[in-house]
């Protein structure tokens, strides 16, 4: 819808009002830890003080007000993702991911500590509470197959922070010479019957809890297919958007091939290239740096950021939506997307059509085997010495180059943000792009 004379239905404060209390439980949980446990009478006033605020919201939706997000914050929004030409939308969405991505790593002492985890987490849930009073937002967050992303979200921050504020500790501990916790803690269980009752119990409990789900959520069924009315937009599963995003840089054969088989293949490839000894059995960030920052930035940025985005900000015809912008279907954007070849040759005064095919792209044919064959021996002299001399040539080659297949998709993105290029090499007589 778009914005005008907006008024929350009663089902909507109610599930606000829900919202907020299961605020407040988990708020005095964590209260009652620092009362009980740590003995910290101030911390434990601190988080029932947020309870109450908590409460406070979830009384007034009750009792009907009707709190709604400011409609001069949601034109802000979307007139900031909305810039260049609705260009700048994606820039700021992965810009600030990899900012924060960045930022998080660099001051994880900090991010990771109990109190400053817990106050994001809450900011998070005010921050989704106010949100929700937006029907555009609601509209789009509420859909039965968008519902898992959002726990997606929730799920993966909270596992990132356990395994830092894990790795963080650890560092300490061996910075001053003791063991890692999991040497403190090593004792062994039996299979049966320890594990075998755990996992019945989570069986339980997990089969319970999606009963439920399926009963309070309907699935998203909708008519049989067919070519006559296809949805827009169309979607894949959501554990498939992160290729189709991909969709909009690389064509089908890069996008849903060669870089998931190249993203297989690493994964396959990881234990035999790995040269460090350390951090086997025990959380660690300070002795397996680069492996650690590798596989977070490629599961966290280029991945989860990525589903986030194709779920909840990629609309009809595929174009990019803020937050709390209405899903218009007519929505257009003047976007004129040029080769790398109609680039280099226009710029000398030559018509590109008139070249043969290998003339034409020789340009983004030698910026890709530049990339490919150059970048390795550049690296292996520079940056990645320590790496080259302790992996020996033939497994830091293979290491490079599969970090070059994960870098192709940040690079093009960005290429494509601030030149409009579409391929560097266009070869469509033979439906070879890249």
């Amino acid at each position: 819808m778009h914005h005008g004379a907006e008024h929350l239905s009663a089902a909507v404060k109610t599930g606000l009002a829900v919202f907020y209390l299961c605020a407040v439980v988990l708020n005095l949980g964590f209260a009652a830890y620092y009362y009980f446990q740590r003995r910290n009478v101030k911390q434990a006033g601190i988080w029932g003080g947020v309870a109450g605020f908590f409460l406070l919201h979830a009384l007034l939706y009750l009792f009907g007000a009707e709190l709604l997000l400011p409609h001069s914050f949601r034109d802000f929004t979307t007139w900031l993702m909305g810039l260049l030409g609705g260009q700048m939308g994606p820039i700021l969405y992965v810009g600030l991911a990899l900012v924060g991505f960045v930022v998080v790593l660099r001051f994880r002492a900090f991010f990771t500590q109990p109190n400053v985890a817990w106050t994001i987490f809450n900011l998070s849930l005010f921050g989704a509470g106010w949100s929700m009073t937006d029907e555009n937002f609601r509209l789009i967050v509420t859909k039965p197959d968008n519902v898992p992303i959002v726990l997606l979200i929730y799920l993966v921050g909270f596992f990132t922070w356990v395994g830092l504020r894990q790795a963080v500790v650890n560092d300490d501990r061996i910075a001053r010479g003791e063991p890692p916790l999991e040497k403190l803690e090593d004792e062994k269980v039996l299979v049966w019957p320890d594990l075998v009752y755990t996992e019945l119990i989570c069986m339980v409990v997990i089969t319970f809890l999606l009963v439920i789900w399926a009963t309070a959520l309907k699935a998203p069924l909708e008519q049989p297919a067919t070519s006559a009315k296809a949805p827009n937009p169309s979607k894949a599963p959501w554990y498939f958007l992160g290729l189709q995003e991909m969709l909009v840089y690389y064509d089908p054969w890069m996008a849903g091939i060669v870089l998931p088989m190249m993203i297989m293949m690493g994964l396959i490839a990881i234990p035999y290239i790995d040269y460090n000894q350390k951090g086997n059995g025990y959380f660690t960030y300070t002795q397996r740096m680069f492996a650690t920052t590798t596989f977070l930035f490629g599961f966290i940025v280029l991945w989860v950021v990525l589903i986030v985005l194709g779920t909840f900000l990629r609309g009809p015809n595929w174009n990019f939506f803020g937050p709390f912008e209405y899903w218009d279907p007519h929505k257009v954007l003047p976007l004129n997307n040029v080769n790398l070849s109609e680039i280099f040759w226009l710029k000398l005064g030559t018509n590109p059509k008139d070249l043969p095919i290998l003339i034409r792209e020789g340009p983004g044919i030698l910026v890709v085997l530049g990339y490919l064959a150059l970048l390795p021996p550049i690296l292996a002299r520079t940056l990645m010495r320590p790496f080259f001399i302790r992996m020996g040539f033939l497994r830091f080659f293979l290491l490079v180059t599969l970090l070059q297949f994960m870098a192709c998709l940040p690079l093009k993105m960005v290429l494509r943000w601030t030149f409009n290029l579409k391929y560097i090499v266009a070869i469509p007589e033979y439906f070879f792009n890249i």
